[in-house]
């Protein structure tokens, strides 16, 4: 029988997941080719832009080659594009 109490060990024995690798892939100014992606993200935080699309997870990926920009749509949400 035990004699202490476990200190938040039951808290412990869960399994680490792993990260989802979200986020930026591609920096404003830089070179896309079509299809590449520009950004992973859990909902649409950021808008999409001109010759860009959007995934069924929300992924924003170039429609066309071109060079990224970044710039601010209605009520500051962020806007990517490839022009």
């Amino acid at each position: 029988m035990a004699k202490k109490k476990a200190g938040g060990a039951k808290a412990r024995q869960k399994s680490r997941a792993k990260g989802k690798r979200l986020g930026l892939k591609v920096a404003a100014g830089q070179a896309v080719s079509e299809g590449q992606i520009l950004i992973r993200q859990r909902g649409t935080k950021v808008k999409p832009g001109r010759n860009v699309g959007v995934g069924r997870d929300h992924t924003i990926f170039a429609k066309k080659a071109g060079k990224v920009k970044f710039s601010y749509a209605e009520r500051g949400r962020k806007k990517v594009s490839v022009i």
